[in-house]
């Protein structure tokens, strides 16, 4: 071998050499990485979801519901990772998701705590009342000292007319809500539905020194008035609000009803006018202001305004019924009866409606169902309520959620 391919061959033995070296070490190191990984635990549920927790308490709502859902791929069964995602649902104003995971946080817990309360929140943000005080109630009894929850079911059963049981579940809160506007409207006016009338001073002159000579304290003492059928204190205290700021909402509303009791109706409609003007996405001026023309015999007119009215709430079976008599009215009680059976379907212990649909059925040659629907508003009229059924009252939005 010449000494010029020896040296080649030593540099190729050598390289060969190196190469294998390398590899080896590359190969080492890649195994002695795949070992570490492997000796350091994966990240547990409970980390993850105590980030979450961090997440949610700083409002970061995308980072939380990203770590709650990645808690529920490691353990499909977490119930409390399904509630809390309920709670961030809830924040970011995705009522149905936070159901549905309020309702799997308990099927797979039930008596998770806090999961009843949440419930009961979401019903009473959409106005569900009587679905949200069980959840209420089933929150209470869990934690009697609990003020949030004796609140909300409290205020659910004013919402529903149950004025005793709402002086029993809020009477308990007074040395912690007498600052209270709307805890101070809801309870004077229960006790002056429960003729505890001192009660009742008691509790209305709390609320004005509370809030003070506003248009917003005329307003709500003077719907107080109207629910309590005070219709003279009602007026005097809604026409201090109204002069105070005419562009208050609900001043005008609450006001034109008080001139619709009184039989001022002119008076009455302007109101109405006046509040359908500031606020036209509520639907109860239309449809007052729907009675007061046919009461004025414009049934054209009526006609309109409870279209409006449905428009923006279809479930109203007082406009229901007004278009329905409007359509009579009309010579076109055909075309009432379907609106009638809707108002029926949707408030069957109106003796007046039920009248209206036996009407609308004797017109239309339906003889026989018209005296199934008479028969029946003779039996509800002999078992009617001692309020009147279209008895005209007073509007405010739902008591705010206390946070």
């Amino acid at each position: 071998m010449s000494s010029e391919i020896a040296l080649l061959w030593s540099w190729h033995v050598l390289l060969e050499v190196d190469l294998a070296t390398s590899t080896r070490s590359i190969l080492i190191l890649l195994l002695l990485g795949a070992a570490a990984l492997a000796q350091r635990p994966p990240e547990s549920p409970k980390l993850v979801f105590g980030q979450a927790q961090k997440a949610l308490a700083a409002g970061d709502y995308a980072q939380a519901e990203q770590g709650f859902r990645e808690v529920l791929k490691m353990d499909p069964r977490a119930a409390a990772a399904y509630a809390s995602l309920g709670v961030v649902y809830m924040r970011t104003e995705r009522l149905d998701a936070a159901l549905e995971a309020f309702r799997e946080a308990q099927k797979l817990k039930p008596g998770l705590v806090g999961v009843d309360l949440d419930l009961g929140l979401i019903y009473y943000q959409r106005k569900e009342f009587s679905t949200a005080i069980p959840a209420f109630e089933r929150a209470l009894k869990a934690d009697p000292d609990h003020a949030q929850a004796r609140y909300l079911l409290g205020m659910s059963y004013f919402m529903v007319d149950d004025y005793e049981r709402t002086a029993q579940t809020l009477e308990p809160l007074w040395g912690k809500e007498k600052e209270d506007l709307d805890y101070l409207f809801v309870i004077g006016i229960c006790y002056g539905k429960l003729k505890r009338d001192a009660d009742s001073r008691r509790a209305f002159e709390q609320l004005a020194r509370v809030g003070g000579d506003t248009a917003h304290i005329h307003l709500l003492m003077g719907t107080a008035f109207i629910d309590l059928s005070q219709i003279g204190n009602a007026r005097n205290e809604l026409e201090k609000a109204l002069a105070a700021d005419p562009k208050l909402p609900l001043v005008h509303f609450n006001l034109g009803v008080v001139y619709q009791r009184l039989g001022m109706l002119d008076q009455a409609g302007k109101e109405f006018d006046a509040e359908i003007a500031l606020t036209p996405g509520e639907p109860w001026s239309y449809e007052n202001r729907g009675t007061i023309y046919l009461d004025q015999g414009d049934p054209e007119h009526a006609l309109d305004c409870f279209r409006k009215a449905l428009a923006l709430n279809a479930k109203m079976p007082l406009s229901l019924a007004g278009l329905a008599k409007a359509y009579v009215k009309e010579g076109k009680p055909a075309e009432a009866v379907p609106y009638l059976e809707k108002a029926v379907a949707l408030q069957p212990d109106s003796a007046n409606i039920h009248y209206q649909l036996g009407q609308a059925y004797l017109k239309t040659g339906r003889r026989e169902e018209a005296q199934k629907e008479m028969a029946e508003a003779d039996r509800l009229q002999a078992t009617t309520r001692e309020k009147l059924e279209e008895r005209l009252t007073g509007r405010l939005p739902a008591p705010k959620v206390p946070l």
